[in-house]
């Protein structure tokens, strides 16, 4: 009995520090689209050539789409 109580202990514990490490994940994720200051200050230039969208060359934002 005790060792279950422990192990259900320990599979507790594992499953809330994985769900932690996932919302940490996800708060560092990059934006889908950065503002043209964001990327000139992140260290990159904004390409116009692109069809669509401009997009962010370089720096922190390489390859996000500029609006």
């Amino acid at each position: 009995m005790r060792i279950r109580r422990i192990l259900a202990a320990v599979f507790a514990t594992a499953a809330l520090a994985g769900l932690g490490l996932t919302g940490a994940a996800t708060a560092t994720a990059t934006p889908a689209s950065v503002t043209p200051g964001e990327c000139t200050d992140g260290g990159g230039t904004i390409d116009r050539s692109t069809p669509v969208l401009p997009t962010c060359r370089g720096g922190m934002y390489d390859g996000q789409t500029v609006d």
